[in-house]
């Protein structure tokens, strides 16, 4: 088990960034918890990561409205300076984020604002603003998604804003590699959340469909999504950055 490290996992009120707190929980590392307005959910993933014997601890933020990052910071690092024996952040889950589909001729302007401003534009400036409290060695984990590697209608947007933070993911390894931070991409496939309204949780056809195109024969479970981030984040793979790590149980090979 690894002692005394702590995370900031954005988006961690329900879906993948519960079960990513949850995971790395388990693993000995304190979370903090962010949520854009779902309170009650974040409290609840913060009392099941003290369930699993760490410390957390519950900040609002909002990744698309890059002017709080300052005031978010500094609660954040007060937090830090409360908990004591953090040095800073060890590990840092770039999980929040929108999606909205539709095909060309549907996509309003507003809606693509809406997808880059938060999986981009927050992705990148959030980092940024983090940089003052990551500890020498620490981890960056952006996630992205499989749709980078294949296609599926209606998701053009939701695909090129995914793309941009891999790229981002590469770039900034080498410039926060002087430090020896290590920033790496995740890209889960088809995942039984509620994202997307929970289509992939609760569509059997869908479902269905998504298994027979998949390597393993189903969709993956949010719990396999937050142990492969886990995972990455701990020195097991502490010679690992500027990598996209698939997490899709081979689907659309």
């Amino acid at each position: 088990m690894v002692e005394n490290r702590t995370a900031l996992v954005t988006g961690a009120n329900r879906g993948l960034g519960r079960s990513t707190a949850l995971a790395l929980a388990a693993r000995g590392v304190d979370v903090v918890v962010t949520h854009r307005g779902d309170a009650e959910g974040a409290e609840e993933t913060a009392r099941q990561v003290r369930a699993a014997g760490a410390a957390s601890a519950v900040l609002r933020l909002d990744i698309s409205d890059v002017s709080s990052f300052t005031d978010f910071v500094d609660q954040l690092g007060g937090l830090l300076e409360h908990w004591g024996g953090a040095s800073g952040l060890d590990v840092v889950v770039n999980n929040a984020g929108v999606g909205v589909f539709g095909p060309l001729e549907a996509v309003t302007l507003d809606d693509f604002h809406t997808v880059f401003d938060t999986n981009v534009r927050g992705t990148f400036f959030l980092i940024q603003s983090l940089v003052p409290l990551l500890a020498q060695g620490a981890s960056i984990i952006n996630v992205s998604s499989s749709l980078t590697r294949h296609t599926s209608p209606a998701t053009s947007v939701y695909s090129a804003s995914k793309a941009a933070v891999e790229a981002l993911s590469r770039t900034l390894a080498a410039e926060l590699g002087t430090r020896g931070i290590r920033v790496n991409s995740i890209a889960p496939g088809p995942t039984a959340t509620d994202f997307n309204g929970g289509a992939m949780r609760d569509d059997a056809q869908m479902r269905q469909g998504l298994a027979e195109q998949t390597a393993l024969g189903r969709v993956g479970e949010p719990e396999e999504i937050g142990d492969a981030i886990a995972t990455l984040a701990s020195d097991g793979l502490r010679w690992a950055t500027a990598q996209r790590l698939e997490v899709s149980g081979g689907v659309f090979l």
